[in-house]
């Protein structure tokens, strides 16, 4: 789950704005290994950008896999102002490089918008609505996997805290397409789409609770929360978050 890209060269990352290294280097024809060494040479000059909201943030950095190098690389994503500052410390001006920093500052500007839009939907009062109710759904949720996380270690579970994670997961998995790295989910979801996460809560709260109650051990309890959640979205179909997002506010 981790990146979802909404135009070529800007992608969205915790809600904002951003551009991995990797594609800077190419677009700038510069090696991956040049650009990163001058981020970190003036690395406090780039977390300066970071610090918008009264405290210093690090470098957000993360492994990629190199078509080139068929292996694992590392690369900074940097915002727009951290891109800007980029582009004054390269002298590079030939067309192909003007080109594409045209492109970049395109995507930027396209990628705000969207963003503003997805505000926008999500002011609406009947999305709030939507929003609240979920909120009591996933309370419920979270209760009974509590319930269920202390029941999974008095049968011998060494890490029980991770059954939540690994439900959600799945949840979200079987149910949706997220090609994206978000804060919380749920704040990008469309109103269907909250009304189905809430669904799907409501028949792992049921199947959590019958299992407890029928004495499962906690293994078969979580194969049969898989079996009744991939049945419903079987039925249901999946639909990709940010995607449908921006079809309805674009309406």
């Amino acid at each position: 789950m981790e990146y979802t890209a909404v135009n070529d060269l800007v992608e969205i990352y915790d809600g904002e704005p951003r551009t991995g290294t990797f594609l800077i280097s190419q677009g700038f024809e510069r090696e991956h290994q040049t650009v990163i060494k001058l981020i970190k040479k003036h690395e406090q000059d780039f977390i300066e950008f970071e610090n918008n909201k009264g405290f210093s943030k690090p470098l957000i950095i993360r492994k990629i896999k190199s078509k080139k190098a068929g292996r694992q690389v590392e690369e900074i994503l940097l915002n727009e102002g951290q891109t800007i500052f980029l582009g004054t410390l390269f002298r590079n001006t030939n067309r192909k490089v003007i080109q594409f920093k045209k492109s970049l500052v395109k995507d930027y500007i396209a990628v705000k918008a969207q963003l503003d839009a997805l505000q926008s939907h999500k002011d609406k009062p009947e999305y709030k609505i939507t929003r609240e109710a979920g909120i009591i759904v996933r309370k419920e949720a979270t209760d009974t996997m509590k319930a269920f996380q202390e029941y999974a270690r008095e049968q011998g579970s060494k890490s029980p805290e991770m059954n939540y994670m690994s439900i959600t997961k799945m949840m979200n998995g079987l149910l949706f397409i997220v090609e994206g790295k978000f804060k919380n989910l749920r704040n990008v979801m469309t109103i269907p789409q909250l009304m189905t996460v809430s669904s799907a809560e409501h028949i792992i709260n049921k199947a959590l609770s019958d299992g407890m109650k029928k004495n499962m051990f906690y293994k078969d309890i979580f194969q049969e929360v898989k079996k009744k959640v991939m049945i419903f979205a079987e039925l249901h179909g999946q639909s990709e978050v940010i995607d449908e997002q921006l079809k309805l506010a674009a309406k």
